[in-house]
């Protein structure tokens, strides 16, 4: 069982774990050893509730596929174990960020003093810039 939050917790039959081979540099042992980890998670068929389900579904992820399955490819460690560990790190992570809800920003207005020093600033750059042309006589 992985716990998500006080109450939501994940059956490990729901998770799906497969051992592929790592890209990159190894040396010798790279083309005999599959330390890389293939994570996948449905999320339609989990038993978390509703609420995350939704919010898991309306991510733009690129790691959630069309189907609504969460694919994550742990290949950071040598070890099959810590790759393991590192896609579940993951995947919680993932699952706890649709929790948090973003408040709506209230938009300010800027203050009298900040629109008098701008506009100040304004006609100073612009008289500099004016003085920079061609001089008549």
């Amino acid at each position: 069982m992985i716990k998500i939050s006080h109450n939501v917790w994940l059956a490990d039959s729901e998770l799906e774990f497969s051992a592929v081979r790592s890209q990159g540099a190894g040396g010798q042992n790279v083309n005999k050893v599959s330390s890389a980890i293939h994570l996948r998670f449905d999320i339609k068929a989990s038993s978390l509730p509703e609420f995350y389900k939704i919010r898991l579904l309306e991510l733009k992820d690129k790691r959630i596929t069309k189907d609504g399955v969460i694919v994550i490819k742990a290949q950071e460690f040598r070890e099959q174990v810590l790759n393991r560990n590192s896609a579940l790190e993951r995947l919680v992570e993932l699952i706890k960020s649709v929790t948090v809800v973003q408040r709506k920003r209230i938009a300010t207005k800027p203050t009298k003093g900040s629109q008098k020093r701008r506009l100040e600033g304004k006609s100073k750059r612009s008289q500099v810039k004016s003085l920079r042309g061609k001089v008549d006589y």
